[in-house]
């Protein structure tokens, strides 16, 4: 997304909103394995929520995870 930085003389000048993502490993139990995933903040607090595993789930089923890094 794009918008404006704005100082405090009101001047103009644009920017970019950036998505949070981090890289993250997490184990997955199912599998007996580690899995490495490119997850947002809000992915994060999901995975806390519900678990790693309803969570990998419910983002093959919505189309939002297309493969799954297994790390060694």
């Amino acid at each position: 997304m794009v918008g404006n930085n704005v100082s405090h003389s009101l001047r103009r000048t644009k920017r970019t909103f950036d998505v949070n993502l981090f890289t993250k490993k997490f184990y997955y139990p199912e599998e007996d394995c580690w899995v490495l995933l490119k997850v947002s903040g809000a992915g994060l607090r999901i995975i806390n929520r519900i678990g790693i595993d309803a969570a990998i789930r419910q983002a093959v089923e919505k189309g939002y995870l297309k493969e799954l890094t297994i790390v060694g």
